[in-house]
């Protein structure tokens, strides 16, 4: 384990996190705010220690990075962002304790959305617009932008991006993976330019229409409104924001083919036809149930806010237009089973994935058709493509660790003092990376009221939720430290 090597590499992107600051810095300069002088202090303090940890290190090379090195780096780098990244806040006096601004920092990095702000209105707007970056740039991931920015992060990087690409297969669009995650970074890019353009012409401020489309295209949440979307009350708001849910629910690689000129490229995708097609049946469900219940005046209204509610958990943005909990018992647990399905592998999404779940069917059937025909032999295929069986115990596993770590997190955090319905709802909102829970972590509430170590299991779960699980819980098993 070349140790020395990986600190070099998490100096490296700290030094690159203290280079981001710079904009939120102009902002705030622009505005004339009090995040200038916490924004320096930031930057000074990551640049030192981000060249420290370089030069320290940086005798060590590696020729090739095992998949060990590449776990370690992408976990301590997502751990060390969210340290550093939660200086503005902290120095910036808006959180009463440094727990609170980390618990901040790791929910825009890990693109959760969950906030312990109370007056977000009252923040300066430089420290706003950090809060809104760092889910921006955590969306498409920190590794993979350095992979496509810094060359000599170039060594070993197929591990670095299978370890921090939400995907059970990640996809390689170009032999060199550099090139890859230039592509990935493009396309991010190019739809956060567009919809910042649209908000803008539909009457939205610049600042505010830029920090909506640093957080809707990595499906983070959070708005420079404590409110959120319901905020502004626009219908045309309401639906540039849903239409661009869905464009990053989807997996990206299907957006370059679009570009390319392959439109089909989604109707030919079967994950991405049972992530749409589910989406259009739960909005439907949720549509004629809070109509029914006269929750709406008209089936338009009731279409209106299921779908964005539905949209925007499903892709595990969090952004909100309604109090759902105050709608029936079936739009809940509709909302709630959304938590857990999450979005598209390859997309900014969190959650559990369609694909895995489409794979988890397909060998549920299996099971059930073997046990009428024993002797029967029945293949797991996907697009007419076999799944070898790595793969499908690798989506088994993580189902099971995903269950497994929810269950034992919620009964932990419910007994630090939390009731039943936030806990529950708080580490499925936190492991999911989708924001806003249920209970006191509702939509119109937040996660202030929940204690100082319950914050820290909540950090725990949305690194766990951001990073697929396996890249953080190996660093717990023995053998990883082994030689």
């Amino acid at each position: 384990m070349h140790w020395r090597y990986v600190l070099c590499v998490v100096g490296i992107l700290v030094l690159f996190l203290a280079l981001a600051m710079t904009l939120p810095l102009l902002v705030g300069l622009w505005y004339r705010d009090g995040s200038v002088l916490s924004l320096l202090k930031s930057i000074g303090v990551s640049a030192v220690c981000g060249v420290a940890m370089y030069l320290l290190f940086r005798s060590e090379k590696a020729e090739i990075i095992s998949q060990r090195e590449g776990m370690a780096i992408v976990a301590l780098g997502w751990t060390a962002v969210g340290l550093f990244g939660a200086l503005p806040f902290y120095m910036g006096g808006e959180f009463s304790s440094f727990t609170d601004a980390f618990f901040e920092s790791v929910s825009g990095f890990t693109t959760t959305g969950s906030s312990i702000l109370t007056d977000i209105e009252g923040i300066s707007k430089g420290l706003l617009f950090w809060r809104s970056m760092i889910q921006w740039l955590g969306g498409m991931g920190i590794i993979v932008l350095s992979l496509a920015i810094l060359p000599f992060l170039g060594v070993g990087g197929m591990q670095l991006y299978k370890a921090e690409v939400p995907s059970p297969v990640p996809d390689k669009l170009k032999p060199r993976i550099r090139d890859t995650a230039k592509i990935l970074w493009q396309v991010y890019a190019l739809f956060t330019v567009l919809e910042a353009i649209l908000l803008a012409l539909g009457g939205m401020s610049p600042f505010d229409a830029v920090c909506h489309a640093f957080t809707t295209m990595p499906t983070g949440g959070f708005s420079p409104k404590g409110l959120s979307i319901a905020a502004y009350d626009s219908l045309y708001f309401d639906t540039i924001i849903i239409i661009f849910m869905l464009l990053a629910g989807v997996n990206f690689s299907l957006h370059y083919q679009m570009l390319r000129g392959k439109p089909l490229a989604f109707w030919r995708d079967s994950e991405c036809r049972f992530f749409l097609g589910l989406t259009a049946l739960l909005t439907a469900a949720v549509t004629v149930e809070i109509w029914w219940h006269a929750v709406y005046e008209t089936v338009g209204e009731a279409f209106r806010y299921g779908a964005f509610q539905v949209i925007s958990i499903l892709t595990t943005t969090g952004y909100a237009t309604a109090n759902y909990e105050e709608w029936p018992a079936m739009s809940q647990v509709i909302l709630l089973i959304c938590m857990f399905l999450g979005a598209s592998a390859g997309s900014t999404g969190g959650g559990m994935k369609c694909l895995r779940i489409m794979l988890c069917l397909k060998f549920c059937y299996k099971e059930l058709f073997q046990l009428i025909h024993p002797r029967g032999v029945m293949r797991l295929k996907i697009a007419g493509k076999p799944i070898p069986e790595d793969v499908m115990r690798s989506v088994l596993g993580f189902l099971s660790l995903y269950v497994l770590l929810f269950a034992v997190s919620a009964v932990i955090l419910a007994g630090m003092g939390v009731d039943f319905v936030t806990a529950f709802g708080a580490v499925a909102a936190t492991i999911g990376n989708i924001g806003p829970g249920f209970g006191t972590v509702g939509p119109v509430e937040n996660f202030a009221m929940i204690p100082e170590a319950g914050k820290w299991l909540l950090i725990w779960c949305m690194l766990l939720g951001r990073l697929e699980i396996y890249t953080i819980i190996v660093l717990l098993v023995p053998e990883f430290w082994r030689r």
